[in-house]
């Protein structure tokens, strides 16, 4: 499954986002995060794993316990996911009142397998988690940690416009985030180098230094023919069952 990963986190998730549409299993407008969720670390490459769900409140203290006896309790389950794990919190705090992540949480679940955090809260400790190398999803940053108390362990979360549940399979990088069916994953990752063969028809012909309208008009054919025979074997071994 690992390899599989690999082959995912070759790709952009702008492209894998385009892969996924080959495939008709869902609308073009969801399974995606909106705006609201972005990379604090932009630069890094994409990230993809497993979602180790969770929700957390940040405004009231907690009745018992408190973040970091929690954390043990999540990394304890990373085991129940399908391979590296993304840790995707629902901050319950409505606008949100502290950071959901810093360094320490940062570097515990980094220690134990995990390859990035998505929240739809806030971030700390952003020079510290970057020198990690551990990609984090945020809408916005905030100093305090305040009361951060995890409530609830792999359960269905909402972030980022969407819902995502125990176990999907996240794909995110500077541009944004996205879920990536698990039906499909296998040949997603097949598909890919054929795709962005496919757009570079035309990118190739537009940075010749000699464009003409014509000579996009054949680029854009050309590109075309690739994805239509692209998209049609896609449905043909659907159909097929593989």
């Amino acid at each position: 499954m690992d390899d599989l990963l690999v082959k995912l986190a070759a790709f952009d998730t702008p492209t894998i986002c385009n892969c996924i549409e080959l495939f008709e299993v869902r609308p073009r407008n969801v399974g995606y995060m909106d705006a609201r969720i972005k990379a604090c670390f932009p630069e890094m490459p994409p990230m993809v794993g497993y979602a180790a769900t969770a929700t957390m409140r940040c405004s009231v203290p907690p009745r018992h316990g408190d973040v970091y006896a929690s954390t043990v309790s999540q990394v304890e389950r990373f085991g129940e996911l399908s391979g590296s794990p993304v840790l995707v919190f629902q901050d319950l705090d409505d606008p949100p009142q502290a950071a959901v992540c810093g360094e320490i949480m940062c570097t515990t679940y980094q220690a134990f397998g995990a390859i990035g955090l998505i929240t739809n809260g806030g971030g700390r400790d952003l020079a510290q988690v970057r020198a990690l190398n551990f990609p984090v999803f945020t809408s916005r940053s905030i100093c305090s940690h305040a009361y951060s108390t995890v409530l609830h362990i792999h359960t269905p979360v909402h972030v980022g416009g969407m819902v995502i549940y125990p176990d999907d399979l996240m794909h995110g990088d500077c541009n944004g985030v996205t879920t990536i069916p698990h039906e499909i994953v296998v040949e997603l990752a097949d598909v890919g180098a054929e795709y962005v063969a496919a757009e570079a028809i035309i990118l190739n012909a537009l940075r010749e230094g000699t464009a003409t309208v014509q000579r996009l008009r054949e680029a854009r054919a050309a590109a075309d023919a690739k994805m239509t025979e692209l998209r049609d074997r896609v449905s043909r071994r659907r159909r097929s069952g593989g």
